[in-house]
């Protein structure tokens, strides 16, 4: 029998192994130790049968920004059960113990990024942002239909990144719902190390700054170039990976996009994993040169206490609902609710008669950061609406100024 179980730090090494085994990876000696002090900092729980550590899930200490707030939100990370025991419960016990801890431990929300889309929607997550991949052909000038902030550009080191950019990144969190904050050492052990682990021609990170010397920065980019290929029957041209973008306005971004695409000898940029409603995409002068080659689902979150994290966010419209909400894995959840909420805020309580909405929390949750619409979800047949009206009325309210995003893969 599997025993479900807290894995001591002594056991962090055996764990590191089975997500190798796992996610199919030989990773470097300075990113295992990179690894083993990222999970010396985390909530661990292991599945050993007898001695064997057959299972593993790890939980960063993150807050996450929601519409009007910042709330507690583990994120899951380093999940894998080994190939022996596959489909014998493994996984559900893991993410049993964890939803049960989160419970205990008063945490409204879980969140994780999904190696395997169809895996974690049975145990209640839904997908509440999503990513898009932006490539820039870089060959020629960048065309922009807005001019660009003039204030001086300037590169700063690593060393000196955390405690400029750092500082602005979290400002900036509160105003995209989906965000988790970062450490400095989460800083330094997954954005600014020195090597990439996905692709070892990349260079170290560079980090531009937008601003008056001596004044706030109003924007930063993060990047990492690669030399081009003339080796083969077809040249490469140099690319820039922007990493991370952040920006005071449209003027300060374009500035931004504008520096990095004119980097000598480079003719491509891409930016994986950039809002869907990225200013760029529209002051973009010429959109055969800016193209989204690539969408796809981003952060998957799990509200582990219904009531308390509809209620600790903030509404952008009056809405007066009943909603039946099924949760088979926090029977808590499950039931009639009446939800009452608007800009001077919620409430969420028991309620007798006839439902408005009827939503699994999966659902509940896809929508709850405003990043998926409630009338599409009752389009696709998810979602049941009893009240005609019901669901837009729920849009209007959950809408929020710009879609959640998240770049943070963990």
């Amino acid at each position: 029998m599997v025993d479900i179980r807290g894995v001591p730090a002594t056991d962090i090494d055996r764990a590191l192994e089975l997500a190798y085994l796992v996610f199919h990876d030989r990773p470097e000696e300075e990113a295992r130790e990179r690894h083993h002090t990222t999970l010396t900092r985390c909530e661990r729980i292991g599945a050993y049968d007898g001695g064997d550590l057959v299972g593993f899930m790890a939980a960063h200490d993150f807050r996450l920004s929601v519409p009007g707030g910042d709330l507690p939100c583990p994120g899951l990370t380093y999940v894998g059960v080994a190939p022996t025991h596959r489909r014998r419960g493994v996984l559900t016990g893991l993410m049993s113990e964890m939803l049960r801890r989160a419970e205990a431990g008063r945490l409204p929300l879980a969140a994780l990024w999904a190696s395997e889309a169809l895996i974690y929607g049975r145990f209640g997550f839904g997908a509440a942002t999503t990513g898009a991949t932006i490539e820039i052909d870089s060959t020629r000038p960048l065309a922009l239909r807005i001019a660009p902030d003039r204030r001086p550009l300037r590169l700063v080191g690593p060393e000196e990144a955390v405690g400029l950019i750092g500082p602005y990144h979290e400002a900036a969190r509160a105003a995209r719902p989906g965000r988790p904050t970062r450490d400095p050492e989460r800083w330094r052990e997954e954005w600014l190390t020195e090597q990439d682990e996905d692709d070892e021609d990349l260079s170290p990170p560079r980090i531009i700054v937008l601003g008056e010397p001596g004044e706030p920065i109003a924007g930063y980019v993060l990047y990492r170039t690669k030399p081009g290929d003339d080796s083969g029957p077809v040249r490469t041209p140099g690319l820039v990976r922007v990493d991370e973008l952040e920006a005071d306005g449209p003027a300060v971004a374009a500035a931004l996009w504008e520096c990095v695409a004119a980097l000598d000898l480079t003719g491509r940029v891409r930016a994986w994993g950039r809002p869907v409603d990225d200013p760029l995409l529209h002051f973009a002068a010429d959109r055969d040169q800016v193209r989204v080659t690539a969408q796809f689902p981003a952060l998957w979150l799990r509200l582990v206490d219904v009531g308390a994290a509809l209620t600790a966010r903030s509404w952008a419209a009056p809405v007066d609902l009943v909603l039946e909400v099924g949760d088979a894995r926090l029977p808590a959840n499950a039931g009639r609710f009446r939800l009452e909420a608007g800009p001077g805020g919620a409430s969420y309580k028991p309620a007798e008669g006839a439902a408005d909405l009827e939503l699994d929390v999966r659902e509940l949750a896809a929508c709850y950061l405003g990043g998926t619409r409630v009338t599409a979800l009752v389009a696709a047949g998810l979602v049941r609406e009893h009240a005609p009206g019901a669901a837009a009325a729920l849009d209007a309210a959950l809408r929020t100024p710009v879609l959640p995003h998240t770049g943070d893969e963990f």
